[in-house]
């Protein structure tokens, strides 16, 4: 969840203006996409591709990769409870839930699925996806001249 400071000057609609993204203006309660579903870079060598996903504040627990046929599948959900009691009754209570999932198909023809590699490391998920030898480009060579 954002929070957006409010202007006692202005009303509520010109913070909202400008903070809110313009496909979510018929749903208020909705937040928008890049809260619950993490961006990712995609990185393409002659040796691999490298998938990187921004997901600050999670353990590498919280993650599942799988590989199923030719569909990647990178997903997480995570909630958090906080409490605080007094005389058995609820003072505050506040909970949390998070959860995203991003799909890939990739081609057998040119990415050696059983090499498949991620690492969780810094708020940055990385999954490391080797290129079989016959995709890898060949460099340049010279062709004589007869």
């Amino acid at each position: 969840m954002t929070l957006i400071r409010s202007n006692a000057f202005f009303p509520q609609f010109f913070d909202d203006f400008f903070t809110r993204d313009l496909s979510n203006w018929r749903y208020p309660n909705n937040y928008s996409k890049a809260t619950t579903m993490p961006s990712v870079n995609i990185v393409e060598s002659p040796e691999n591709f490298m998938v990187e996903m921004a997901v600050p504040g999670m353990r590498k627990e919280d993650f599942q990769v799988e590989l199923n046929d030719d569909i990647l599948r990178i997903w997480s959900e995570k909630s958090d409870e906080n409490a605080v009691e007094q005389d058995n009754a609820f003072l505050r209570k506040e909970f949390s839930y998070r959860a995203f999932e991003r799909t890939f198909t990739l081609p057998k023809s040119v990415v050696d699925q059983s090499k498949i590699e991620a690492k969780y490391q810094d708020g940055i998920l990385r999954l490391m996806i080797p290129k079989r030898e016959e995709a890898k480009a060949l460099p340049p060579r010279k062709i004589a001249i007869k």
